[in-house]
Parts: structure tokens; C-alpha cells; sequence
């Protein structure tokens, strides 16, 4: 069949700042009786009118490098990750829907609750808070209740007993999008809360690894360090990027693999990400993770906000630079971030202080504008 006569479906952009718009049109675009659906927190440009008949979701993301990707994820796609997740979860439940709509993470908890067939509680995009988490936990009815989030999120909803109140209740709790602090998660298990890590992206169909381990179905393997996942909840491509997609999906010896963007080492069956692999800098002659040294430096008191980024230096080539807004004494950090890391080379050389850590879209930091306060 040539593309001239392959079988399309309408495209519409769906209103993500309400998120009942969005499990509105879900629905139809997953069961076929409706269009596909790219949920926007604004009015998205150059949208085609159809795509492909078996693409139910788009999800645009631009990691933290502010490149845009149109991700197409058909519904088998996010059925096959909504079972998987039921699999290694023990059975379906409700959800609470507390990241936004056009995220991968909100998108799965409304598609886990329809192939569930279950009504997730939906929280505002905006404002959260303890306060609003705890009053849309309040709106779950069943007995099995889980939620995704953000680690800012749950570090947010630690400092209030009433939260931790809320979340004991939840049978499982998922925190991805991000690196999560070992304190945090040490925190947050020292309540004796569920909680469990999660590592995917859009093109997997959301979280495809939990605490370190594939989720059934899915295949992990290293090809020169960089993380590579298959499985059938693999994004069909990119929209309208033929040339990104061949890089990124790849077939080998019959089975099809997402190339991440990430590297990683798996140790006694766990899978530990180190970063992206273009995070990877030379310091000195020694290789050093700019992840590895953010997650060391937001494990400091006040530094759960923190953002490293990579900057010149005249000896060492270069070097980590921690961009924050909360004052640190650079060598109160150094130490500990060298002796967290066991390497003096990721010490960061330099602290910045800002109002702001400016944002992108998804709700990660935007690494092009804070490389820039550091060459200013």
C-alpha cells in the first residue's frame, strides 16, 4: 500500500489546560470512533489535518533541549503499557490524575483508567498544592487508588501530614518525568509509602522501567552505553520527521528498538541511569555525568531545585556549574558533591544564583537559557 492510499484519521488539537476535555476526547481516539488527538496546553502550529489511521495520541515534548517532537502513539501502543502496568501492579484501580493532560504520565493515567474501565479524579493543572491534592484524593472511590508524579510534587506533599495521610491510602505510588532524589525516596519509603520509580519517555508509552527493572514485555539492552527499550509500547515515529524517526526506531535481527537519548549501566539486573548522553563531559581527562552531579547536589537542603549545567574552563576543558535559587557555599558543595560522587573532577566549579530557574513547556527546566546565564 503507498502512502498516497494509506488508510488516515483526523487530527484535532485538544485544550490540555482541562483535563475533562482531554479524557473526553481520549476516549473515542483509543476505541476508534473519534479523531486523533495532540492534547496542547496552547493553540499548536502546523498541525497536518489527518495522520495515520492506527495513531490515537500525539504527545509533543521537546525534553530539555526546547527541539520539539510529535510523538505518534497508537492505541495498542498505550494498551499494551496499560497492561503491562495492571500486570506488575496486580490488577486494575482507579487513578488521580495529578501532572498535566499533554504529559506522557497524564496521558497513560487517563488511558490505564479507560482500558480499566474506571473514572480517574482530576486535578486542576495549576496551583498544586497539598491542600488540592488532598481534596481530589478525597473524590477516589476504590479500594486500589494509585497516582503519578513528579519528584517536586511529592517532596511538596511530604511536608504536610495530611498529604502523607492521603497517600498512605494509594496502593501504588509512581514518581517519574525526572531523576529522583535518593533522600526523597528514602523520605518518602520512611513513611511507609509505596512508592516506585519509573524511566520511559513518550516514545515508550511512558514509564516503561520500574525501579530499574522492565516492565513485562518490554526489552532493555546497552549499545555503547546508551539505553535502548522494545516492546509493544513503542511510539509508532515522529510526526512529519521521517529522518528523526529512522535514527531513533531501529530494527535488529527482527525486533524493533527506541534508541534513548540516555546512558546507563545495569548492575546486578537493575538498570541505573546515568544521564544523557549528551550531558557526558570531559573534566580534567575524567568522564563526569552532569545528571549524576544534579541528583548529588539536590540531595543538599534547599537544592531540590537546583539545575547543572556545563560551562568552559580554562584548566580542566570543563566543568559542572550549579545554577540555583537558594545561596550554597561553593566549598560546603564541592565536598559534598565530591564525596557523594567519590570523584573530586564532578565537584562543580562554580555556583549561580538566580530569581528563577526558567521552565519549558513539559515542566523541565530549559538547559539552552541557563547555558546561556552561565557564558554571560
Amino acid at each position: 500500500m503507498t502512502a498516497e492510499n494509506t488508510p488516515t484519521r483526523e487530527l484535532w488539537s485538544v485544550d490540555a489546560r482541562d483535563p475533562r476535555k482531554v479524557w473526553a476526547a481520549l476516549k473515542p481516539a483509543l476505541d476508534g470512533s473519534g479523531a486523533a488527538i495532540l492534547p496542547h496546553p496552547t493553540s499548536p502550529s502546523g498541525l497536518p489535518e489527518t495522520v495515520p489511521a492506527n495513531v490515537a495520541v500525539i504527545v509533543e515534548t521537546s525534553g530539555s533541549t526546547g527541539r520539539p517532537k510529535r510523538v505518534m502513539l497508537s492505541a495498542a501502543a498505550l494498551k499494551a503499557s496499560a497492561a503491562a502496568s495492571d500486570e506488575l501492579l496486580g490488577g486494575p484501580g482507579q487513578w488521580l490524575l495529578a501532572v498535566p493532560a499533554h504529559y506522557i504520565a497524564g496521558i497513560n493515567v487517563m488511558a490505564r483508567s479507560y482500558f480499566a474501565g474506571t473514572e480517574p479524579a482530576l486535578m486542576p493543572p495549576k496551583g498544586f498544592t497539598a491542600e488540592t491534592f488532598v481534596a481530589a484524593a478525597a473524590e477516589l472511590t476504590a479500594e486500589r487508588r494509585f497516582v503519578s508524579l513528579v519528584p517536586v510534587q511529592l517532596s511538596r506533599l511530604l511536608e504536610s501530614d495530611e498529604a502523607v495521610a492521603a497517600l498512605s491510602r494509594f496502593t501504588r505510588i509512581l514518581v517519574g518525568g525526572q531523576s529522583t532524589p535518593i533522600a526523597l525516596l528514602a523520605a518518602a519509603r520512611a513513611r511507609g509509602l509505596a512508592v516506585s520509580t519509573t524511566y520511559g519517555s513518550s516514545e515508550t508509552s511512558g514509564g516503561a522501567v520500574w525501579d530499574g527493572k522492565p516492565l513485562p514485555g518490554v526489552g532493555l539492552r546497552l549499545v555503547d552505553d546508551r539505553i535502548e527499550l522494545s516492546g509493544p509500547m513503542l511510539a509508532e515515529g515522529y510526526l512529519d520527521d521521517p529522518r528523526r524517526s529512522a535514527f531513533s526506531f531501529r530494527l535488529h535481527e527482527g525486533v524493533r528498538w527506541y534508541r534513548t537519548d540516555d546512558v546507563g549501566e545495569v548492575v546486578d539486573g537493575v538498570l541505573r541511569v546515568r544521564g544523557r548522553a549528551d550531558d557526558m563531559i570531559i573534566s580534567g581527562g575524567v568522564k563526569v555525568s552532569l545528571a549524576e552531579v544534579e541528583t548529588a547536589v539536590r540531595a543538599l537542603p534547599g537544592q531540590s531545585a537546583a539545575v547543572v549545567v556545563a560551562a568552559p574552563h580554562p584548566e580542566w576543558g570543563e566543568a559542572p556549574v550549579v545554577i540555583t535559587t537558594t545561596a550554597i557555599e561553593l566549598d560546603v558543595l564541592r565536598q559534598s558533591v565530591a564525596a557523594q560522587l567519590s570523584s573530586t573532577a564532578a565537584a562543580p566549579a562554580r555556583v549561580i544564583l538566580i530569581d528563577e530557574i526558567p521552565m519549558l513547556s513539559t515542566g523541565k527546566p530549559d538547559k539552552l537559557a541557563l547555558a546561556s546565564v552561565v557564558l554571560k
